[in-house]
């Protein structure tokens, strides 16, 4: 019994908590879009890379 004295203060604590953080979460924009990290995973990359032609006269490239 004496514990529930300690563990229901604690768990109201930790529910306030939890919606602090998801207030902050929600008011900094974190699920305004929730669709476009998925498609820009999908995306090609516009650029190919550049391709070596094993010319050796070529100047080296700084990488």
């Amino acid at each position: 019994m004496g514990s529930l004295y300690i563990l229901i203060p604690l768990s109201v604590l930790l529910v306030f908590v939890i919606g602090l953080i998801f207030w902050w979460s929600v008011r900094s924009g974190q699920f305004d879009d929730m669709e476009g990290p998925a498609y820009r995973l999908l995306m090609d990359d516009r650029d190919p890379p550049p391709q070596d032609d094993g010319n050796p006269e070529d100047p080296p490239k700084d990488k």
